[in-house]
């Protein structure tokens, strides 16, 4: 099945506008960003179908006991509902999905990438008062509650399981090689969060060239971010020129090239001539 089709060019630009707007203000909203994203992806995905899928985490945030206790005890009862009870968790399939980095099509399909399933927990968790918060392992997202002294560690790709100490440890040790540091365990920024779901479908489409409508969305959201690096002007360029785009992409790789030149000059020729050889394909 295609996946899901974009938005027309009018619904795209309120949508840029309203995700630049949260992704700066003082407390940036994790759900409504998602969602924003999931919009971007999906033409089919309007205001009652966002309204929606924030009152389904509403909803799930009141099935919770109140306060349960410590942070095992959130942790279980959160595996208890959402893993076993509502039946969130991932496989090797969704790797293969872009519905997988959509928060609505989480939501209705109970399955996702390990980042989308833990923005489930937290959205979820925070709603319902506990002291949850998002942590970037290498190679693996998974969410964390209560103070570093006291932190409980849960897989919400394996249903919510909570973790040990030597699960983390394998976790991290599988997709990098090295040792688990105290440093990552640290809670992820929200806007961190977002940045690396677009960056997973900027792999996603990157992996499929037909798809690189895909690609460019995701970059053009990933550099309405305050932080952001700065080759992802490059990576934008790159992609439209692959659509065809020549003078468009011609054009960042100069204002691409303009910014390497501070640092690095010889880099920034190269670039140049990249933008010559696209402005040549019109001829």
């Amino acid at each position: 099945m295609r996946p899901p089709y974009p938005p027309p060019p009018e619904r795209s630009a309120e949508l840029r506008q309203r995700f630049a707007e949260e992704a700066r203000s003082e407390r940036p909203d994790l759900s409504a960003l998602c969602l924003l994203v999931g919009a971007e992806a999906d033409g089919a995905l309007d205001e009652t179908g966002m309204d929606t899928a924030q009152m389904e985490l509403d909803r799930l945030a009141g099935q919770l006991p109140f306060r349960p206790g410590g942070p095992m005890s959130w942790a279980t009862a959160l595996h208890h509902l959402l893993g076993t009870r509502e039946g969130f968790r991932g496989s090797p399939g969704d790797y293969q999905r872009l519905e997988s980095s959509l928060l609505h099509e989480v939501l209705r399909r109970r399955r996702g990438l390990p980042i989308l399933l833990s923005v489930v927990w937290m959205e979820v968790a925070r709603r319902a008062g506990a002291p949850v918060y998002g942590v970037a392992l290498p190679g693996h997202f998974v969410v964390g509650f209560g103070p570093q002294e006291q932190q409980v560690l849960a897989d919400p790709f394996d249903g919510g399981r909570v973790l040990t100490g030597s699960d983390a440890e394998l976790l991290v040790a599988g997709a990098t090689g090295a040792p688990l540091h105290p440093s990552m365990l640290t809670p992820a920024d929200p806007l961190d969060v977002v940045q690396r779901i677009l960056n997973n479908v900027r792999a996603w489409a990157a992996a499929r060239p037909e798809r690189s409508d895909v690609g460019l969305w995701a970059v053009d959201l990933s550099l309405l971010l305050p932080s952001h690096p700065a080759r992802l002007r490059y990576e934008r360029a790159q992609l439209l020129v692959q659509r065809g785009e020549f003078l468009a992409g011609a054009a960042e790789l100069d204002a691409y090239a303009e910014v390497v030149a501070a640092v690095d000059e010889p880099a920034a020729q190269r670039v140049r001539r990249q933008a010559r050889s696209a402005r040549a394909m019109l001829n």
